[in-house]
């Protein structure tokens, strides 16, 4: 398609992590924005980000890995930076939240979003399941809301340059869903993701696009079940792989039995707000990563939903098994495939406040769950399993926190299954 310069309008970048400066640049340098403005909370970052800027010029630079296309590397110049939400003011379009999913309501109320009667559109990089309707139903907004699936690449900050993003991979298809139909802006933003690889396919709502993360249905039960957690919150470094089996990794016949649990009782909530829930082994091995048909043959994974319980949680096992080793690497003289599921655990840390700080996985993947069995209790859908997975999330951090008589800085410990 053919794109008018600067679709986005002037375009608001909330948060200011590794995926925002990303997005910040790729915004800027691929002619959507018009101006360009970054906003965070009010804290010790958004103060080294003012210090930076007041030091450097009011820039974002942004790195891709040599194996992606070196012309999305880049920098861009901003227009705007709030160190302060409360200091936005009402210039812009497009705003783009690129913070955590549980933190949407707080940063729009933060923002004061009916102050700002220019904004057309809100897009969530990396919401949960209900999300957009949420926010929408809370603030009562009047605005398109657009959701993403995911964010569509892993970026983190630059180990050489603390304020350079750095994207060492892109993902394979996003999806993208608006609370418009026949959204006019959908299509430019799919651009935005296609212009760095990724495919884009646009869907009828907001939940039809949340519901395609495929961390939703693999994290809480891969990193939320007591073996993760205690390396999770070990003081001692973790020898252990996020992805191999136990005792090397936390998978286990009881875990892929809460995966599959997990992903019937996300696909009735989903259903209740009428999208179509996902084929779990199709959805892992065509858009995520796949498997040779001699290990899982087509047949099997393009009838999965329809199989028995114990069949499928057999599917999903080989699954894993099979992807231990990246089946479609370049075997060495010896014959040894790259070890793929060797993936470190990160940990919890001590901040210089004395508090501990837990990783975004599972942190992240607990607040994600724990909106979609709100959403769940308020439609009378049972979620047992996700209610045991939250339970023992809170367990083990009560457990750590216990230990050291000390809090964490990004969790509160209150007990907050509180339907469960």
């Amino acid at each position: 398609m053919t794109l008018p310069l600067n679709a986005f309008g002037n375009t608001l970048i909330a948060g200011a992590g590794p995926a925002a400066a990303a997005v910040s640049v790729q915004t800027a340098k691929g002619g959507f924005s018009k101006e360009l403005g970054l906003s965070n909370r009010a804290g010790e970052h958004s103060e080294r980000l003012k210090a930076h800027f007041d030091q450097n010029g009011y820039e974002i630079s942004s790195l891709f890995a040599p194996h992606l296309d070196q012309n999305l590397s880049g920098k861009a110049s901003l227009n705007r930076f709030y160190r302060s939400l409360d200091q936005v003011d009402d210039r812009w379009e497009t705003i783009i939240l690129c913070t955590p999913s549980h933190t949407y309501l707080d940063i729009l109320k933060e923002m004061n979003i009916h102050r700002l009667k220019k904004t057309k559109r809100i897009v969530l990089l990396s919401p949960g399941i209900g999300s957009a309707s949420t926010i929408i139903d809370r603030l009562s907004l009047d605005i398109e809301v657009i959701s993403m699936s995911a964010y569509y690449a892993a970026t983190k900050y630059s180990e050489e340059d603390e304020f350079m993003a750095f994207t060492k991979a892109v993902k394979k298809k996003v999806y993208i869903g608006s609370s418009i139909k026949d959204s006019s802006f959908v299509p430019f933003l799919a651009e935005l993701v296609k212009s760095v690889g990724t495919d884009a396919d646009v869907l009828s709502s907001p939940v039809e696009a949340e519901s395609r993360s495929i961390t939703t249905y693999v994290h809480p039960p891969l990193f939320m079940n007591a073996v993760a957690m205690r390396e999770i919150l070990s003081e001692s470094k973790s020898v252990k792989s996020m992805y191999k089996l136990y005792p090397e990794g936390p998978i286990t016949q009881h875990a892929i039995r809460a995966m599959n649990a997990l992903w019937k009782e996300v696909s009735a909530v989903v259903a209740y707000f009428g999208a179509k829930p996902i084929n779990l082994l199709k959805f892992l091995n065509d858009d995520n990563y796949p498997v040779h048909e001699y290990t899982l043959s087509r047949k099997d994974i393009e009838h999965f939903p329809e199989f028995s319980t114990e069949k499928q949680e057999y599917l999903l096992y080989i699954r894993y098994t099979s992807i231990l080793i990246d089946p479609f690497s370049v075997p060495d003289e010896n014959g040894t495939y790259f070890d793929f599921s060797k993936v470190s655990f990160t940990q919890v840390k001590s901040t210089v406040s004395g508090q501990w700080s837990l990783p975004r996985i599972p942190l992240e993947d607990y607040h994600k769950l724990k909106l979609v069995t709100d959403l769940a209790f308020e439609a009378g859908i049972q979620m047992p399993r996700a209610h045991s997975l939250l339970r023992t999330f809170e367990e083990e951090a009560a457990l750590f926190s216990d230990k050291h008589k000390s809090s964490f800085d990004n969790y509160r410990l209150e007990g907050s299954c509180g339907i469960c």
